[in-house]
């Protein structure tokens, strides 16, 4: 029961609706719509990072949540690369010196130590120790004893490792320490084990879970180890972070018990459960602190490439989604859109149904309604560009081959406009009704790479794609565009990305998947590709986001479909999807909400 005691002192608002803005944490006010007090509670959560270059297992990582670095690891074979984090994306760097995975690595991402680890076959462990310095790797000295399956804490100059095995099914109770120049034997810990997780400190440091005993933790404080207070899922390969100098405010996450997800903090005394991670994963990198932690890699299965932050603050992510949309009038697959239509005013048009349809429609969020039929019926995934009330559609296929027809929509009614130099179907458009782009489509069989550039009356060529290409999808504008995916010369299919400035094109990050047929939206920095065929043909429902860098992985329509329109404005965060094939025609309208931070709120027990 809240009495006047605990409130007060404080700054009581009488407000009719929760706030949305920042509060300080312990601010209290009174909700008079629903008769309570409320206050603003620190809440954890995790959200998806940039994915690694290199999907692995068996891997190990270093750093802070915003400079990361991990190491090594086994994707079916020894990987031996390096990647570093920057908050964002990961970047490749120079390659540890002597392959190995299940290495120790410990440090900061421009400091660090691997020592350990398994070469391969035999199964047994290494005494290699290599530091590193941001840039590149060099021979540290040996361990006294060979291990694998072990882990480490500490600095370059003040280690720590633990545990492991050698060979790899004996586990170890051995611990070393590092002083920058040799290692030394120190008290063995009290519970033989392998495949543990780890945070803290030299002097200050707390191992647990692993095998054969994964519920144990054990804490070191530079001498000896007592027990800790034991997991509430105990588990083996796992990961985990700290708020170092101390091994009181820990987070573990993920492991093998079978795979989890499950996420726990310590506090010195005792594990209490965290928010899951959104993907479950053993054999996963562990970095940050229990405040602001990274999960890199690991074991889903299959090999992932999944980053995923842990963040505790008053904020907390809610998820994104799709949600179901109002129906087409008219079912329909290769149809175009307006491409910065938005989820409350978006624009259909074209598309076939047992023919080329001449059929336009506009959604205002909840329905849509029919409009003034196009000139041309056609489709083929219809080249379009612009917003409901000013939008261009240009080529495309009215059954008899691919034409140059361009057609410009005031809100009301389709004007004829000066036609595209190339006549083409399958084609990429995106940009404004007076500046728009076309790139790509095809009129043979091959993909094609001319690029149109239309100013509002007339359309002029500009550099080609360096892929030919049609089937694809795009997003942004004429000076600032992109596009993804689709189909070469059949049956070769593409998950580049190109970017282009308003002259010349330049690679993006590439789709995790290869796809074509898909829809997608948004801005250069901020897109999303939906739905498609994943190679080799089928049909999926699967979302990538965009962030300027690289692509990572957002949650999947409801429905499955391909030769899909939609369109997502100039962000990654409301979209629509609408059409396509299920195999079947579609009329399925459905809406992207991208992932969005919120104020966490307890409500206060008054009498």
């Amino acid at each position: 029961m809240t009495t006047y005691k605990e409130i007060f002192g404080k700054q009581i608002k009488q407000l009719s609706t929760d706030p949305t803005d920042a509060e300080a944490e312990g601010q209290v006010w009174y909700n008079t719509t629903s008769g309570t007090f409320k206050t603003v509670l620190s809440v954890g959560a995790w959200s998806a990072g940039g994915p690694l270059g290199t999907a692995r297992a068996y891997v190990t990582g270093a750093g802070l949540q915003t400079a990361a670095i991990v190491v090594a690891g086994y994707n079916g074979g020894v990987v031996s690369n390096v990647e570093e984090y920057n908050g964002a994306s990961w970047s490749e760097e120079n390659n540890l010196g002597t392959s190995r995975y299940n290495v120790a690595t410990l440090g900061v991402q421009t400091a660090a130590i691997a020592a350990g680890g398994r070469p391969g076959v035999p199964d047994t462990g290494s005494t290699t120790v290599e530091s590193y310095n941001g840039s590149s790797w060099t021979s540290a000295p040996s361990l006294n004893s060979a291990r694998t399956y072990l882990m480490g804490v500490g600095t370059t100059t003040a280690a720590l490792v633990a545990m492991g095995a050698n060979p790899r099914s004996t586990a170890s109770n051995l611990t070393e320490e590092y002083d920058g120049s040799s290692w030394s034997a120190v008290n063995t810990n009290g519970t033989t084990r392998r495949n543990v997780g780890a945070g803290g400190i030299q002097t200050a440091a707390l191992y647990f879970g692993g095998t054969p005993t994964p519920a144990a933790t054990e804490e070191y404080d530079g001498t000896n180890w007592t027990a800790g207070g034991n997991l509430g899922t105990g588990r083996y390969f796992t990961a985990g972070s700290s708020n170092a100098p101390s091994n009181t405010d820990v987070l573990i996450f993920g492991g093998l018990t079978p795979n989890t997800g499950v996420t726990e903090g310590y506090d010195g005394t005792s594990w209490s459960t965290r928010p899951s991670m959104g993907t479950a994963r053993n054999s996963l990198a562990g970095a940050g602190t229990a405040s602001a932690a990274l999960a890199a890699g690991g074991n889903a299965p299959p090999w992932s490439n999944a980053t995923e932050e842990f963040s505790y603050s008053i904020y907390s992510p809610i998820a994104a989604t799709w949600a179901s949309g109002g129906a087409l009038n008219t079912a329909r697959d290769e149809g175009g859109g307006a491409s910065q239509g938005t989820q409350t005013a978006a624009l259909a048009f074209g598309g076939y149904n047992s023919g080329a349809l001449n059929v336009t429609e506009e959604y205002n969020g909840t329905a849509w309604s029919e409009q003034n039929n196009l000139n041309t019926a056609r489709w083929g995934l219809l080249g379009g560009a612009g917003i409901q009330t000013a939008a261009l559609c240009f080529g495309g296929d009215a059954g008899g081959g691919a034409l140059a027809v361009n057609e410009e929509y005031d809100g009301t009614s389709w004007t004829e406009r000066n036609d595209l130099n190339t006549a083409r179907s399958q084609l990429a458009g995106l940009g404004t009704s007076t500046a728009a782009l076309a790139a790509g489509g095809q009129t043979t069989p091959s993909g094609k790479n001319e690029v149109e550039e239309y100013n509002g009356t007339s359309w002029s060529e500009q550099n080609n794609l360096s892929v030919a290409r049609y089937g694809f999808a795009s997003a942004g504008l004429q000076t600032a565009g992109m596009v993804f995916g689709g189909v070469q010369n059949p049956p070769t299919k593409t998950a580049v990305t190109e970017e282009y400035d308003g002259s010349s094109w330049t690679n993006g990050g590439s789709l995790i998947n290869i796809k074509y047929n898909h829809g997608g939206g948004g801005s250069q920095t901020a897109a999303i590709a939906f739905g498609g065929q994943i190679n080799p043909g089928a049909i999926s429902a699967i979302t990538e986001g965009y962030d300027g860098t690289s692509w990572s992985t957002r949650p999947s329509m409801a429905t499955a479909r391909s030769q899909i329109s939609g369109s997502s404005g100039d962000s990654n965060t409301a979209g629509i999807a609408f059409g396509g094939t299920t195999p079947g025609l579609s009329v399925l309208t459905e809406e992207f909400t991208g992932e969005v931070e919120a104020l966490g709120y307890k409500t206060l027990t008054s009498s």
